[in-house]
């Protein structure tokens, strides 16, 4: 029996909470021009170009954005499904730099914590800030967003599903909740 599918966030609501949460990074960070964004893969990346876009019309400024993959930082691979790594991308140097680590959704904060892993291997920016478009608890390490887009309280067996127009042809954040037998 196929999962209730739940809308949580529609695509104009996705663009208003993208546009919310650019404004809360331009308020944190003073010197816009030490500001920059790595998007984690797969949906971080696409999220990050979005904020980069926003904080420009916002400000006129142009952010610089990279991506990051962390399938060999993770200390998890046994329990995860396989994926084919994806290229890590900094076009930027790290150092002295205010860095807003992007995410779809977190969870556990183990995503997160390899995020951090990897960019230590790139370089020491003054800061790393994070950003996530939802947020749905069950922490298992004591990593916390600095910019939430939405608080969604979930169960281990609910998932939360990002669609982004780049890649899935369209915006919208869905609750999938399991049909009980």
């Amino acid at each position: 029996m196929p999962p209730e599918v739940i809308e949580i966030l529609s695509a104009e609501e996705v663009r208003r909470t993208l546009n919310r949460l650019a404004s809360q990074i331009v308020e944190r960070v003073r010197d816009l021009s030490q500001l920059a964004l790595l998007g984690v893969h797969t949906r971080g990346v696409p999220l990050a170009h979005l904020l980069a876009n926003q904080i420009q019309l916002l400000e006129d400024v142009k952010v610089p954005v990279g991506a990051i993959d962390i399938t060999f930082y993770r200390d998890d691979l046994a329990q995860i499904a396989t994926r084919t790594p994806a290229k890590t991308n900094i076009p930027f140097d790290l150092a002295g730099k205010k860095v807003v680590l992007v995410d779809d959704v977190i969870y556990r904060g183990r995503t997160i914590r390899a995020a951090l892993n990897a960019i230590s291997d790139y370089g020491r920016p003054e800061g790393i800030l994070l950003a996530v478009l939802v947020d749905r608890g069950h922490r298992e390490l004591p990593i916390h967003p600095d910019f939430t887009g939405k608080k969604l309280p979930t169960s281990a067996e609910e998932k939360v599903k990002v669609f982004l127009q780049d890649i899935d042809g369209r915006d919208a954040v869905e609750l999938l909740k399991p049909n009980s037998p």
